[in-house]
């Protein structure tokens, strides 16, 4: 019995154990608003000339600046371990900011992010230099852009046009972005996060339309 007994912990453990630290379970019920309405996207063309709108979208959201060629192993990232998982979501949209100029990186990276996915969600949209940094800074984080006016950090903006994240906590820095250079920031921390806030939306969804059955 005691053998038994024995050998139960030593299958069962570590199955338990595994299911809890790869359900990436974060301590929020809803993903924290660290930044209330950001800019919208006036001031920038998309590639095809369709408007590009972040207003009831839930937008990924990348600022690539003059030099999208040096981003495409972020992309590429971002593009097999969060977009792949979640682009059938209605609302779900992926934003790329890019300087005035750089139209034909984006179409270079769009054929080969396509060889792999549907990438019809992937939207880039273009400015002037002024535009990107002032979009930037509407997002008031403790970041900063790169001489090339962009950065690996990707960021979650729900359908209020607000930005979340993980405010600061006791031992933790806030979290407003997330590193597309690491596949383990982008496995682990933003895997979760996006998690909760489609949960978010789904629940908000199925409420609505309980109330709209009984009308």
């Amino acid at each position: 019995m005691k053998k038994f007994l024995v050998l139960g912990v030593l299958f069962i453990l570590p199955i338990v154990a595994y299911l809890f630290f790869s359900s990436g379970v974060n301590n929020f019920a809803k993903l924290p608003v660290l930044t209330p309405q950001i800019s919208n996207l006036e001031d920038f063309t998309s590639l095809d000339g369709n408007k590009v709108v972040l207003d009831n979208k839930i937008t990924i959201l990348s600022i690539y600046g003059s030099n999208i060629e040096a981003k495409e192993g972020n992309a590429f990232n971002l593009n097999e371990k969060i977009y792949d998982k979640n682009y059938n979501f209605e609302d779900f949209q992926f934003v790329v900011i890019a300087e005035n100029g750089t139209q034909d990186q984006a179409r270079v990276l769009l054929k080969e992010l396509s060889t792999t996915i549907d990438t019809r969600k992937w939207k880039f949209v273009f400015g002037s230099s002024t535009a990107i940094q002032s979009f930037f800074n509407s997002l008031k984080t403790d970041l900063d852009l790169d001489e090339y006016l962009g950065t690996p950090k990707v960021f979650i903006i729900d359908k209020d046009r607000s930005l979340r994240g993980r405010p600061k906590e006791e031992g933790e820095e806030a979290v407003y972005g997330y590193n597309t250079s690491s596949v383990a920031d982008l496995t682990n921390t933003m895997t979760d996060d996006v998690k909760v806030i489609l949960a978010e939306y789904r629940l908000a969804l199925k409420k609505y339309n309980r109330k709209e059955a009984l009308k």
